[in-house]
């Protein structure tokens, strides 16, 4: 239901890390939430959940990819 890149966000990931970098110390590993794209669940009338079945995928062209399948 959502899709989108990073190529899209308001403040791109170097001006984002920068200004991070400049708060803490950030640690290999770390991971950076920077919101959801339009299109949440929540945000739609009416609001959509996600349900068994549905799957989630992430995806980078450096790291690959992750597809998770919901089973409750």
């Amino acid at each position: 239901m959502q899709g989108d890149s990073t190529a899209n966000l308001i403040f791109g990931i170097a001006k984002v890390l920068s200004h991070l970098s400049g708060l803490m110390t950030l640690e290999p590993g770390d991971i950076v939430a920077t919101g959801t794209p339009d299109g949440v669940g929540g945000a739609r009338q009416p609001r959509v959940w996600l349900g068994a079945g549905d799957e989630l995928v992430v995806s980078s062209p450096t790291l690959g990819r992750l597809t998770t399948k919901l089973v409750r």
